[in-house]
């Protein structure tokens, strides 16, 4: 537009709206479902031991990392990356990866709103058996599994689901609304950038906490709720050489790393906040909240085996089983069951929508920085928040069909997995520390927050953390196993091709990248290098020339 000039870049109103954005992304449902369950399958407290290591040795350094490195170069996940222009490859990859993960993951929020407002009756339909997706007219007590209520509504009513990926069925239109109900929301959270998101994420973050202290003081008063916890928390030290993949992989997904969003939220700040001690802050809270999330899980599932007679072991579930099985049955157990139910999976959506509102936000401002200030336009950010939401809308209808589960699986398995982000967090180390240069960045570092960061973070990105990284996917891909569904649908070859089709996509931009700007530039392979370290040496703000 004639005569217009875009505005300044925005940055947070207050620090504490930085803070609560970051608590809101990076604590999500994984500390709530996937931590308590991998500590229990691991060997209770022993898995704290590889897990407080790595998180000092692979968590901290990259979250540190990323946040600075956004909060350095004032832009998003794709121009920060102007420090080494052969590499910017990083920055598509970790849009590629975080599109994916809007796209999927906002299911979980659909379903958990579904289950919401299902909760809003005087008996939880999934509590009886008499209903039209029950196989049998049995009453509830002469089942032989006492959760064959939930897993029938969970999977016959919700789900709908099919015999396999390649029966996708028809579309659950209650379900779409729900979805349709959860982008909206997502959508005007987000289209007016840090300014609006900031505020909200002050709710969105800070309710689940209540939640789940109301969880916490009502779970450890109902009976078996000590067997759970002991459970939970007494270390198991014959499993200590087998816990150490599992802890890796749980601090890259619950930390956000390789992701790109950290790096859009730590370009809002001012140039000078102490990121340093922000990313340790943040990484004590996200740590923090996993561990008190443990005992809320285990003590309700330490009741669920006390009612039905069995061990603990029988009743807990991972990942979706756990928030849409073993939870709709402990409060259906419970006094004022629709009660416990709306809190809970109210808790579950504001947990999940923070995460995913940030997400949406680092994605689009990844996007707007790529167009420089000649393609202003006023209402630029609103139409780029709208198509990137329509876009994943679209591509979420394949999830509530019949078949959906099956396709959810595959984005969740391949396209944002442990070995995608530790792919991308072995590049961003590398790149940084012997491309840029540890020591230039350490510099540039102290030249925003007054001092030199401990040389801990420099000896990490050199050299600890790659190993870290390459170590835990190279035994991902030694140990690769076929996705399956419940330990019993195994997916036919074209979906694990579509599956590596998802993780190659984001991998492989890395390379692909590096190649085509090495062809595209002029002169010999040796002058187009030396061209590039040039670049890296002015402070990352020339690109390489095509």
């Amino acid at each position: 537009l004639k005569g217009k000039h875009p505005p300044e870049r925005e940055t947070w109103t207050r620090q504490m709206d930085f803070i609560m954005s970051c608590v809101g992304f990076a604590v999500g449902l994984g500390n709530v479902w996937r931590f308590p369950y991998l500590c229990y399958k691991n060997g209770g407290g022993v898995f704290l031991i590889p897990y407080l290591l790595i998180v000092f040795v692979g968590g901290i350094p990259i979250f540190f990392l990323e946040i600075s490195l956004g909060q350095f170069m004032k832009a998003g996940s794709i121009n920060v990356w102007n420090i080494a222009p052969l590499f910017k490859g990083l920055g598509y990859a970790s849009m590629v990866i975080v599109f994916f993960c809007n796209t999927y993951y906002i299911m979980v929020l659909a379903w958990g709103f579904y289950y919401l407002i299902k909760s809003f009756t005087a008996t939880l339909p999934w509590s009886s058996c008499n209903n039209e997706w029950n196989t049998s007219n049995m009453t509830c007590a002469d089942l032989a599994d006492a959760r064959s209520p939930i897993i029938e509504f969970w999977e016959n009513k919700v789900l709908s689901i099919s015999s396999g990926l390649d029966e996708p069925g028809k579309m659950n239109w209650e379900l779409i609304l729900c979805l349709m109900a959860v982008w909206v929301l997502v959508y005007f959270c987000v289209w007016k950038g840090v300014k609006s998101t900031g505020k909200i994420v002050y709710f969105t973050a800070t309710f689940p906490y209540v939640v789940l202290i109301i969880l916490l003081v009502r779970g450890v008063t109902l009976p078996g709720a000590y067997d759970g916890i002991m459970y939970y928390i007494k270390p198991d030290w014959s499993k200590l050489e087998e816990v150490w993949i599992d802890a890796g992989t749980q601090i890259f997904f619950s930390y956000a790393i390789g992701l790109g969003a950290l790096t859009a939220l730590g370009s809002y700040n001012r140039f000078n906040n102490d990121c340093y001690k922000d990313a340790f802050i943040l990484a004590l809270i996200n740590s923090g909240t996993s561990f008190f999330a443990g005992f809320v899980v285990f003590s309700i599932l330490g009741f669920m085996a006390a009612e039905q007679g069995v061990d603990i072991s029988q009743v807990a579930e991972s990942g979706p089983g756990l928030a849409f099985i073993a939870y709709p049955k402990a409060v259906s157990l419970m006094p004022v069951a629709p009660l416990w139910a709306a809190l809970f999976f109210f808790m579950l959506l504001l947990l999940g929508l923070d995460s995913q509102f940030v997400g949406v936000e680092g994605f689009v401002t990844g996007i707007l920085d790529l167009f420089p200030g000649k393609y202003y336009h006023r209402y630029k950010r609103e139409i780029a928040v709208a198509i990137c939401c329509l876009l994943c809308f679209i591509i979420d209808l394949s999830m509530v069909t019949q078949g959906g589960m099956y396709v959810f699986q595959l984005f969740d398995y391949y396209s944002a997995s442990g070995m995608t982000l530790l792919w991308q967090a072995f590049w961003e180390c590398i790149v940084v520390a012997w491309v840029y240069g540890a020591d230039r960045f350490m510099d540039d570092v102290a030249r925003m927050i007054g001092y030199r960061p401990f040389p801990w973070m420099k000896w990490c990105w050199s050299f600890i953390t790659p190993c870290v990284c390459m170590g835990i996917f190279l035994f991902h891909l030694v140990n690769y196993k076929p996705l399956t569904y419940n330990n019993v649908y195994v997916y036919p070859w074209w979906g694990e091709v579509i599956g590596w089709c998802l993780a190659l996509s984001s991998m492989l931009c890395i390379p692909v990248s590096l190649l085509y700007k090495l062809f595209r530039a002029k002169g010999t392979f040796k002058e187009r290098v030396r061209l590039d370290w040039y670049c890296c040496r002015k402070s990352g703000n020339i690109e390489l020339s095509s």
